[in-house]
This record gives structure tokens, C-alpha cells and sequence, in this order.
């Protein structure tokens, strides 16, 4: 069965879907491009469709690399047959691929090799037919020479190769594996004499529950227990009789009575189970519940830094940005509209009143002097103290003042991204800039740091390292061109999240762009040096060139379609322009009518098919040229009556902000510098399976307060039946 039938069959999808897909992938082309702009090949499919096509592309070529490199193995130590052959060529999964290659798989000097050395494993092959009399079967062996003095050794060295054989067994691995999967309880107990040590893992010092329903924030918190030694992590069977049974049943062929050969079996078995078959299937199933609970955490990262990532942005207005500080004072920047720093200085409003009288001053004057729109406080330490200081000024305009989520910020001003751009000042000064653009656009400011610093995620230093960073790079890469970049003034860190462009092609359109000015148009990106068809293909529909004289340049009209418009226009009589300008006209179009005369004229999206769905979207596109999919910003305030822990009572409900949102809640900002937790049982009237259906990230909502915990700092929240 070919890669597309397979993922056909495992994803319930068309197999020409995927058979296109798959050709686009292979071809070098991004999960936006062909979500949007290859439709007609794809049957409509979706990003996440698409990314579980190439994910289970990925998987197969895995697979089937395995096989191969399995085969390879067995024919160089001469034991692969037909038969072998045939069973791996119809492995369907790793575990069988694996099972099958197991009694060949070199490893370590195990009992049973030193039984097989000692010429014990007829007496084996014997034992495992179950008549006669096993001591009368075992004398023959006996010879000390070999290190087979009695009778006794004799046997147990023939039970240590049965006991091997049933662990290795294909179809027992199987069974015990289902049944595992199925019964097994996960136990977790804390490790004696390192209770105080373990003290963060307490409510797991005596945890069980099946293992089957152990949430992935669990998993992983015990697994991380388990990890640093302070909890001990087991799986077994509910029922180990059970799976003792299942291998009685496949391998007794007589009753066990004391003395027979029945009996000997059945004590190899047992051994075979406990020392070898239970240790490795507690580890597969371990490895298979990291997977899941990877996977899990993976899914609420990216789903949250989605949510951050589309955070409604300001749009382009003069901000002042203060990075808050105690000891070292605030320091604040001004930007002009384009984010370009104008003006930095330092103010030291808690020094003392005079200071802070001063600090006052100074900020009326900054921001008349630079005409300031809006203000940007970044939300970390001596937050709400500076928007305190922030609320005594008197300005001659009309400014808001907003607290950002400053997560982040000093990674970006230590970073190579920061040194290059501001080479002449120091990280306090960049990580205000940055603050203070976050504001006006925080998809921009925000794909300069690497996504697993902006502190959204769940356990994310404990899961698989490349699955998170595939996962998160794909939720970038899907946010950058679902927004759109203005080509003029991007910088290269937003540019290389273009669909087909990456990093060394975006410092060669920025290098581009600085020595020869401006580009004119999308065309203009044709003389980028490197950049070629295929990449223009792949990126021009999700560049937006505003001062272009062509206005589709200005919208996510794909290049290849402009000749489709032209067609529209010509239609009704109008140019592009008065077409993309007025509804009338645009509402004279029959579509239908006019994929016919597209069919008969030749014309297509370039080297695709023309349909409908393309048709359709850039009906869509027309009607709102550019619109940037983002939510309109608003403006929060929190609770001025409360800045810190200690003024949270019982019972108040207080405005607060979603900063995180995990598999067990959601975590919320009350302007306190401590998050409150509404636990899942908390976020709403109705039962919730996944907070994230209820909540979004950066969220305003109203919070009652449960309980505050002044020693731990932690503080209990409720969203039930409480207004949005």
C-alpha cells in the first residue's frame, strides 16, 4: 500500500487529497501556501490537515527506514528467511517491527547465552514438550566441566532460555502489551528520607490511578519526580495474575504438578515475566504515556502562543515604554510610530518623593515632546507601582497606558537579534523598546524570541525537544502568513517566517531592500538575489507592498490570480482598482460565468488549477483588501484598590488578564505580580474537559477571589457565574 493510501485510510481522507498534498509537500512547497492557495488540488483541506499529512508521511519514511535498516541487520548475521522477510514487510508499527528483530538483536551477555554456551538448549527445546521426567532429562547435561555440576544447574539453565524465549515472543509481547495499556495502574511514592527535598511533588507521595486516565500535566510532573529521584514512577498490570495467565495459556501444553516438566515451564514463565517480559513492557508503556502526554503539552503551547502570537495589536502609534524597576530605576524609551527608538533615559520614581515628583515631570514632558499616543508598562516587577506614577501625571493629550506582558523581554535584549539592532545600547534599553512594541504589534516584536522563552508553555523543558520545536515553528510559521508581512518594513527575523523564505533569504531581501531603497512591488522581489520562482511562488501572496501602484500588491491576492482579476474587471467594464473600490461592481460578477470564460481563455493561478474555491477567496479578499485577521485592541485596567497579595481578600471579584493557559486551568493576572489559578472545576457552571474552550490567551475576564495562601504566594480563583 503506497505513503497516500495509508494516510488516506489513518486520517479518513480522499486519497487523491492526500496523494496531491503529498506531491506539494515533496515539492518543496509550506502548509500556508497550499492551505491557501491550492485548494482546488487539496479538496479544501485545512493547516492542521495538512500538517497531519506530513506528520504521518514522516512517521511512514521512519517506519520503513527501520524495516530496512532491520532487514540489513538480519541478512548480515544470516538468519533472515523468507518467512522473517514476509512477517517485517508486513509490520504495520514500530513495537512489531521491533518484537520481530528482538531474539536477534545483539545485546549484553545475558543468562540464557551462557545457558545456550553450556550446551543446554536441547534440555530446553525438551522441557518445552512437558512429558517425561525432567530430572531424568536434565542428566544427560549434567557435566562439570561445562559449569553444569548437578541436575539443578542443568534445569535452571534450560528455564533461563525459555524464561528469554517467552519474554521475546512476538505475539506474548502483544498481549501483554494490550493488556498493560489497558489495566495498568500508575503508582507514585516519594523516595524515604527526601520529603522535605520532594516537598514541590507532595500531592504525589503516595499517587495511584489507571494509567490510561493520568492527565498530561500529571504524567509529566511525576515523570519529572521520578527524573530528579525524589518519586519512584511504576506501571504494572491491575491484575499480575492476569498476565501470568494469558502466558500459561500460550505456552503450557500440561497441567504443572510438582516434578513434571509442566512445572518447570510454568517457573521459567514467572521468571520470564518478572525479570524480563514486565521491566520492558513497564517501558514501552512509559515511553508510549510520555508520548502522550508530550503531545498534550505540546498542543497547549501551541495553542496559546497562537492566542499570543494574534494578540490584538495597537497598530502604529508613538509609545513610551517603561520597563519598571525598584533599586535600578525605570527606564523609559520613546518610539515613533514605526517602533524606531527616538529618545531613552532613566527615571527613579522610588527613591524617594522628590523623586518620584520628578519622574512625574518627566514624563509629561516626554510625552508632549514626542507626542505620544500610548504608554507601555511592562507587567514585571514594580508594575503597578510605576502605573500608579504613570496615573499622577497630568498630560496635555490623550494618552492610554497599558501593561504588557514583558515575558520574554530580557532574552531578546541579550540576544544576537537586539545586539545587531541596537549595537550602541545596553539590555535595559532594548528590553524597553521591545515592551514598548510589543504593544503596537506583538507578532512582530515576538518572532525575534525564540517561543519557548515567552513562558506559555506546560512542562516544556520535559518534552521532546524536536516535537515541540516542530510544533511551535509551525504555529509561528501559520500566524506570520495568516497576518501578512509589509515587505518595506519587516525586519528579517518576521521575514524568515514567510512561507518560503527563511533566514538567509531574509537577510538577503533586507540586504537588498537597504542598498537599493524600497521595493516598488511584489515583482521587485524577482532581483532579490537567490530568491527564485519557486520561492516567489511560496511567499508573494503573504507580502504586502502598501505603496505599490498595482493595488493586489496590497492585498493577499496571490501574484499567479492577478491575471483572474483582470478578467473580473474586464467583465463588468472597470478597472482593478474600481473594482476592488466598489461592491456594485463586484456584486455584477457571476462566478460561474466567469470560471467558464477563465476555462476558455486558458488563464490559470499559474502553473494550478482554477476552481471555485480560489474564486472565492479572492471575491473575499476584495471585499477587504489586506485586512489584518487580528481582534480590534482594548484597552484593561485592573482593580486600583489592589497591588499587592496582601490586598486580595476572600470573596472580592477583581478584572484580571489570562496569562497562561494550562491542561488543569488557567492562569490569570490580577495586578498583584503572583497569577491567580482558576483550577478547570472553577472556570465555568457546566462540567469542562479543556480550559482552552472556555478561555483565550490575554483574555479580559472577571475573577472571584477563593482563597489566598500568603506563604506559598498562590491564590485561588473562580470564574463561575460570573459575566465575561
Amino acid at each position: 500500500m503506497s505513503y497516500p493510501e495509508q494516510i488516506a485510510q489513518q486520517l479518513s481522507l480522499g486519497i487523491k487529497q492526500v496523494e496531491q498534498t503529498v506531491a506539494l509537500l515533496e515539492g518543496g512547497a509550506t502548509i500556508p501556501f497550499i492551505a491557501r492557495y491550492r485548494k482546488e488540488a487539496t479538496g479544501g483541506l485545512n493547516e492542521v490537515q495538512v500538517a497531519a499529512i506530513r506528520d504521518a508521511l514522516v512517521r511512514l519514511k521512519a517506519l520503513d527506514a527501520r524495516r530496512d535498516a532491520v532487514l540489513e541487520a538480519l541478512a548480515k548475521q544470516g538468519v533472515l528467511t523468507p518467512e522473517l522477510e514476509q512477517a517485517l514487510r508486513g509490520a504495520d508499527s514500530l513495537s512489531a517491527i521491533e518484537d520481530i528483530y528482538l531474539p536477534f538483536k545483539p545485546k549484553r551477555r545475558t543468562r540464557a547465552m551462557v545457558a545456550r554456551e553450556r550446551g543446554l538448549e536441547p534440555l530446553a527445546k525438551a522441557l518445552m514438550e512437558q512429558r517425561g521426567n525432567p530430572a531424568q532429562m536434565a542428566a544427560p547435561f549434567v557435566d562439570p566441566s561445562k559449569s553444569v555440576p548437578t541436575v539443578d544447574d542443568a534445569l535452571a539453565g534450560a528455564r533461563d532460555i525459555i524464561a528469554e524465549q517467552v519474554a521475546e515472543n512476538g505475539e506474548a509481547r502483544q498481549r501483554q502489551r494490550l493488556l498493560l495499556r489497558r489495566t495498568a495502574v500508575l503508582s507514585s511514592q516519594v523516595v524515604k528520607g527526601k520529603e522535605a527535598e520532594a516537598a514541590k511533588f507532595k500531592s504525589w507521595f503516595d499517587w495511584h490511578e489507571p494509567a490510561a486516565k493520568a492527565p498530561s500535566h500529571r504524567l509529566l510532573a511525576i515523570m519529572r519526580g521520578d527524573g530528579e529521584k525524589l518519586l519512584r514512577m511504576k506501571l504494572a498490570p491491575g491484575n499480575e495474575e492476569e498476565a501470568l495467565q494469558l502466558l500459561c495459556k500460550q505456552f503450557l501444553k500440561a497441567k504443572p504438578t510438582a516434578g513434571s516438566a509442566a512445572e518447570q515451564v510454568l517457573m521459567a514463565i514467572r521468571d520470564g515475566y518478572s525479570r524480563l517480559m514486565a521491566p520492558s513492557m513497564e517501558t514501552e508503556l512509559r515511553n508510549a504515556l510520555k508520548q502522550r502526554a508530550d503531545k498534550e503539552a505540546i498542543r497547549v503551547f501551541a495553542d496559546n502562543l497562537r492566542q499570543l502570537l494574534l494578540a490584538p495589536p495597537l497598530g502604529q502609534k508613538r509609545v513610551l515604554a517603561i520597563d519598571p524597576g525598584f533599586r535600578t530605576g525605570c527606564k523609559v524609551v520613546c518610539l515613533d510610530s514605526q517602533g524606531t527608538l527616538l529618545h531613552n533615559e532613566t527615571i527613579h520614581p522610588f527613591a524617594s518623593v522628590r523623586e518620584e515628583r520628578a519622574a512625574v515631570s518627566k514624563l509629561e514632558a516626554l510625552v508632549d515632546a514626542f507626542k505620544i499616543e500610548a504608554i507601555a508598562i511592562g507587567n514585571g516587577t514594580a508594575s503597578r507601582e510605576t502605573e500608579e506614577v504613570v496615573q499622577k501625571c497630568r498630560f496635555k493629550r490623550k494618552v492610554i497606558a497599558v501593561m504588557v506582558d514583558e515575558s520574554g523581554a530580557s532574552v531578546y535584549s541579550a540576544s544576537e537579534v537586539a545586539r545587531r539592532e541596537f549595537p550602541e545600547y545596553d539590555i535595559t534599553v532594548r528590553g524597553a523598546v521591545s515592551i514598548g512594541r510589543r504593544l503596537m504589534d506583538p507578532l512582530s516584536e515576538l518572532v525575534k524570541i525564540d517561543p519557548k522563552s515567552i513562558g506559555v508553555g506546560q512542562y516544556q523543558h520535559d518534552v521532546d525537544q524536536p516535537m515541540l520545536q516542530q510544533g511551535l515553528d509551525d504555529v509561528v510559521l501559520s500566524c506570520v502568513n495568516q497576518v501578512g508581512v509589509e515587505l518595506n518594513t519587516a525586519s528579517a527575523e518576521l521575514l524568515s517566517y514567510v512561507s518560503g523564505i527563511g533566514p538567509a533569504l531574509a537577510a538577503n531581501i533586507v540586504a537588498y531592500r537597504d542598498s537599493e531603497g524600497p521595493f516598488p512591488s511584489r515583482e521587485g522581489l524577482k532581483q532579490v538575489p537567490r530568491l527564485g520562482a519557486k520561492a516567489f511562488e511560496q511567499c508573494a501572496g503573504f507580502l504586502r507592498v502598501r505603496e505599490s501602484t498595482n493595488p493586489l500588491d496590497r492585498t493577499a491576492v496571490h501574484p499567479e490570480s492577478y491575471a483572474i482579476v483582470q478578467l473580473m474587471a474586464e467583465t463588468v467594464g472597470t478597472t482593478v482598482e474600481q473594482l476592488m473600490a466598489d461592491k456594485a461592481l463586484r456584486d455584477k460578477l457571476n462566478l460561474q460565468q466567469l470560471l467558464a470564460d477563465l476555462q476558455s481563455r486558458g488563464i490559470a493561478a499559474g502553473n494550478a488549477e482554477v476552481g471555485m474555491p480560489t474564486l472565492t477567496d479572492i471575491m473575499r479578499e476584495l471585499d477587504k483588501p489586506g485586512l489584518d485577521p487580528r481582534a480590534k485592541f482594548e484597552v484593561f485596567e485592573f482593580d486600583k484598590n489592589v497591588t499587592r497579595i496582601e490586598d486580595v481578600r476572600e470573596g472580592m471579584v477583581l478584572p484580571g488578564i489570562v496569562t497562561n493557559i494550562t491542561a488543569f486551568g488557567a492562569f490569570v493576572n490580577i495586578g498583584v505580580h503572583q497569577d491567580g489559578l482558576v483550577h478547570i472545576s472553577q472556570m465555568a457552571d457546566r462540567r469542562v474537559a479543556d480550559p482552552s474552550q472556555v478561555v483565550h490567551l490575554h483574555q479580559h475576564v472577571k475573577v472571584r477571589v477563593l482563597e489566598v495562601d500568603l506563604p506559598r504566594h498562590r491564590i485561588s480563583l473562580s470564574m463561575k457565574a460570573l459575566p465575561e
